[in-house]
């Protein structure tokens, strides 16, 4: 039974209807789940369909199940460089290539995702980028979607049971799954740049499959995950320190974009995103200040002390000596600058005409 549907389900990709072929693999896996070649051929009719994460998905099963399907690798890459995630890609190419030492499509594969990293690294010149795009037409198969709408995955079978949350800290994203009594060897977590594929395979109960392409990229090498008694523990690590502002993809939401430090020149400095209109100076604000004091205009009081003010600030360490004695022994009737004078005796207290002083009793 399950051959007669593999073999329908070729047909029906032949004839171009891939939504019949991919449902016809389904149906063959339910019947056959250790069949690698059906999750392979079921990866192919997911690209077609531009059902990438689950692609990426049913790649890494057939894998799973037999690693010496070069085609498994092949249908990996290929999701992986439609969705832009070229490392991951190479990694699967390389790994496809060493089971399949004469096909060419490898070599020029992992020779376009070396370029387009290059490029995103800002290591090509505009010139040879454009000869790239210009010369290298990658076969059928693996020719990359341009504005290809991506189908968020959902679950394979609804599991109404299973729901999954997540939270984030600056430098990873804690996804947790909510199940209880799973085994370990019944989970299954793959990690791409910007792919998370959860696959949990109970005998006996419904297969749960999650495959999100994620808001932001990630670090596989660095993802771990825990199976525990009540739910499964996801820890991804985030590629940038930028808040997710969701778990999953969306055009609606753009990424926020790092500042790229080895591209400011040593004339440059960076700029960065302020609420301020303008910088602001505080050294041309100060002295500012001090132009428009000296050009003040005092009457009376204010002026006596200002002129005072002033000579004290221009005065040399004698004079302030002599100022601040004179004013403290004469009860502030006399102010001195001459510190050979003030400095040998007690400056007498000299009121001005008219009026006498007095000394405060305490």
């Amino acid at each position: 039974m399950a051959s007669d549907l593999e073999t329908k389900a070729k047909e029906a990709f032949i004839d171009d209807h891939f939504e019949l072929a991919l449902d016809l693999y389904s149906q063959a896996i339910q019947l056959n789940p250790k069949n690698a070649e059906l999750y392979a051929d079921r990866a192919q009719a997911n690209i077609k369909l531009s059902s990438l994460p689950e692609a990426v998905a049913d790649a890494n099963k057939a894998i799973e199940l037999d690693p010496s399907m070069s085609k498994a690798y092949l249908r990996k890459a290929t999701a992986c460089m439609k969705l832009e995630e070229y490392q991951t890609a190479k990694a699967a190419l390389e790994s496809g290539a060493a089971l399949a030492p004469g096909e060419s499509r490898f070599s020029k594969l992992i020779k376009e995702c070396e370029e387009r990293i290059a490029e995103e690294n800002g290591e090509l010149p505009k010139q040879m980028l454009k000869e790239v795009e210009t010369n290298v037409v990658p076969p059928k198969e693996a020719e990359p979607a341009k504005d290809v709408p991506v189908r968020m995955a959902t679950n394979a079978v609804p599991v109404k049971e299973v729901k999954h949350s997540f939270y984030q800290k600056p430098e990873e994203v804690v996804v947790t799954i909510f199940a209880k009594g799973i085994p370990r060897d019944c989970v299954q977590v793959h990690y791409g740049e910007q792919i998370l594929s959860v696959a949990i395979e109970v005998p006996g109960k419904d297969a749960y499959h999650f495959q999100p392409r994620l808001f932001g990229k990630i670090i596989p090498d660095k993802c771990r995950y825990d199976v525990l008694s009540t739910k499964i523990e996801i820890r991804l690590a985030k590629a940038e320190p930028i808040h997710w502002a969701s778990l999953e993809f969306s055009t609606d939401v753009s990424v926020p974009q790092r500042v790229n430090v080895s591209s400011v020149t040593a004339n440059q400095r960076p700029v960065y995103p302020s609420s301020k209109p303008k910088r602001v100076d505080w050294d041309e604000i100060e002295a500012q200040v001090k132009k428009e004091e000296k050009a003040e205009k005092l009457d009376g009081d204010a002026a006596l002390n200002k002129f005072f003010r002033d000579i004290y600030q221009d005065a040399d360490e004698d004079m302030r000596r002599a100022m601040q004695k004179s004013f403290v022994e004469s009860n502030g009737t006399v102010l001195s600058t001459n510190w050979k004078e003030v400095g040998e005796k007690k400056v007498e207290g000299s009121p001005p005409d008219g009026m006498e002083m007095k000394k405060w009793e305490y």
